[in-house]
């Protein structure tokens, strides 16, 4: 099966929609959701609504912290992230809250767990940026394949069978050989706000059959996202971080 797998898209309608095209272009079965779905963009009661969507046609979702702070606290959250959230919250409906609420902090699906942020204490939302980090949260799983997103930066890490880590950013299009003989911690870019200094929205492609990711970027209508914020009275600073990816 040919998985599309999406993480923080931020509320971000022009990123979401043209991630989504190009997934179904390519033959995309199933989609799988790695949270985050709202803060930040200008479009969260549209995103929620089409991530319900998915869902009930039998996407996996789980929680991010950005949507668990909808109902409950933001704190911890840099200023114009909690502006963002008390935006947010007057922005979605009922049931879009409900829907938020409910989701799950982690999905094992076969050989595979899905994780916003990592796998040893997802409530925690803490970050996985090297390779003890991504060692902590592959130990913590007992699947083949965690898949998380969180840091917003497309990366790779294996653990082998001794424990010895290997470490990569995956090159945008190319497969990569998901070998049994070790363990995957694969962390997602950000659709809706990648941080990797390319303003193209970034997801993944994962053939289950061959397990072999390629992580897909997606130029965008970046400079409508932008205006949207702008035009909703959001921190400026997240309109023209899109403009530069970062």
């Amino acid at each position: 099966m040919r998985l599309a797998i999406f993480a923080d898209i931020h509320a971000n309608r022009q990123a979401f929609e043209a991630c989504l095209e190009f997934a179904r272009e390519r033959g995309a079965q199933r989609i799988i959701l790695l949270g985050d779905y709202v803060g930040y963009g200008a479009d969260p009661e549209w995103t929620v609504e089409v991530v319900m969507g998915i869902v009930d046609g039998g996407a996996a979702a789980v929680l991010g912290n950005h949507d668990q702070a909808v109902g409950g606290s933001s704190a911890g959250f840099n200023a114009e992230a909690q502006a963002a959230i008390e935006w947010t919250r007057g922005r979605l409906g009922v049931e879009s809250r409900r829907f938020l609420a409910d989701l799950p902090l982690a999905v094992q699906e076969d050989d595979r767990l899905y994780v916003h942020s990592e796998a040893s204490s997802p409530a925690r939302w803490r970050y996985v940026q090297d390779s003890s980090e991504a060692a902590r949260s592959i130990t913590a799983a007992s699947s083949h394949l965690t898949l998380c997103g969180h840091i917003h930066r497309p990366a790779l890490y294996s653990m082998s069978i001794v424990g010895k880590m290997t470490s990569f950013v995956p090159t945008s299009g190319v497969a990569v050989n998901l070998l049994p003989g070790r363990r995957w911690l694969l962390v997602l870019g950000s659709v809706g706000q990648p941080r990797d200094g390319n303003p193209a929205a970034s997801f993944a492609m994962l053939d289950t059959e061959r397990c072999e990711i390629t992580y897909c970027r997606v130029p965008y209508d970046v400079e409508t996202a932008a205006r949207r914020i702008r035009e909703n009275g959001l921190p400026l600073w997240l309109a023209d971080r899109l403009l530069v990816g970062r």
